[in-house]
């Protein structure tokens, strides 16, 4: 393999998912030009009202805190203050989502909503500075697990098995310790690290410069957090995987172990135009010069990945 093809392949780490992931075809366009096709393997999708809890673990502000919270309440609502007409929001992003349920066979209706739940706090590291997966999740049990996703956060100075050698933070499932009917219930929860002082390069870009590969400006970050922007587009993107492969039989490509989902299978694509190395043609605030690609709440900007679209088999962006 030539020095290029790896550096391609190494791009492909960047930002999501569980596993490493790497790109069989490239192109000057991935958003007209993806290569794979995504499968439906006969389980469930997330359906319902669903909250999301966030499991603080380790030292945030109070203003790194709101950017993330602000995030999920634009998942429902639309901006405040309203944008200019058309606009990208978050909430258009999510709605983006309801493709792969129109695609569905079964006659069963599906909705998603999804609201900001309750926020727990574990500034003490009651788990210490390093945790395993198996901590991960013991912390993701502490949210409420009926019609909820758990997100447990971790600051930049928490090490995480596999953080920044393989993974930007992960989504799974497990066990209820609620019964319904006799029957044991299953509740989804995400884990994303704070990657600022560990790996913005890999984990944050396109708010840093990468590690690996072309070698670009980094874009301003939205919020002016470098850490908590990069954490934003992994959440985002964990959480298009968790909605629409929630318990590893959904939507996805590739093997069950390291699959590609709903944004991961489109890696560093931002804005159309999108290449390895270039994020696309994205918004940017002339007040601030940061880049971003979707309005929020409390007047907050974001930028979003781009999200596969089953239905024509290409990386749909928003700008």
């Amino acid at each position: 393999m030539s020095a290029f093809l790896k550096l391609l392949l190494l791009i492909s780490l960047f930002h999501f998912g569980s596993a490493a992931r790497s790109l069989s075809e490239t192109s000057s366009d991935q958003t007209q030009q993806p290569s794979l096709q995504f499968q439906y393997h006969n389980g469930p999708l997330l359906s319902g009202k669903f909250s999301i809890n966030l499991i603080w673990y380790g030292n945030f502000k109070p203003s790194q805190r709101a950017i993330v919270s602000d995030f999920i309440t634009s998942l429902a609502s639309p901006p405040q203050p309203k944008p200019a007409s058309g606009q990208p929001s978050v909430a258009t992003w999510l709605k983006s989502i309801e493709k792969y349920y129109h695609l569905l066979s079964s006659k069963k209706q599906y909705s998603l909503s999804l609201s900001l739940g309750t926020q727990t706090l574990d500034d003490k590291y009651s788990l210490g500075k390093s945790l395993t997966a198996r901590q991960i999740q013991q912390l993701a049990s502490k949210g409420a697990q009926n019609y909820a996703i758990n997100v447990v956060l971790t600051s930049s100075d928490v090490l995480v098995d596999g953080f920044c050698m393989s993974k930007c933070g992960s989504h799974s499932s497990s066990s209820s310790s609620s019964h319904i009917r006799g029957k044991t219930q299953k509740f989804t929860y995400i884990w994303v690290g704070n990657s600022e002082t560990q790996c913005p390069g890999q984990c944050a870009w396109p708010f840093h410069q990468p590690i690996y590969g072309p070698q670009g400006p980094p874009l301003v970050a939205p919020n002016n957090d470098v850490g908590l922007d990069g954490m934003v587009i992994n959440l985002a993107s964990l959480l298009a995987g968790t909605v629409t492969n929630p318990f590893g039989n959904g939507y996805y490509q590739g093997p069950k172990e390291a699959p590609l989902e709903a944004a991961s299978a489109c890696p560093g694509v931002y804005g159309k135009g999108a290449y390895p190395g270039y994020a696309g043609n994205l918004l940017v605030d002339p007040t601030t010069g940061a880049s971003y690609n979707a309005h929020g709440s409390n007047g907050k900007k974001f930028l979003l990945p781009a999200l596969f679209d089953p239905s024509t088999s290409t990386c749909s962006t928003l700008v």
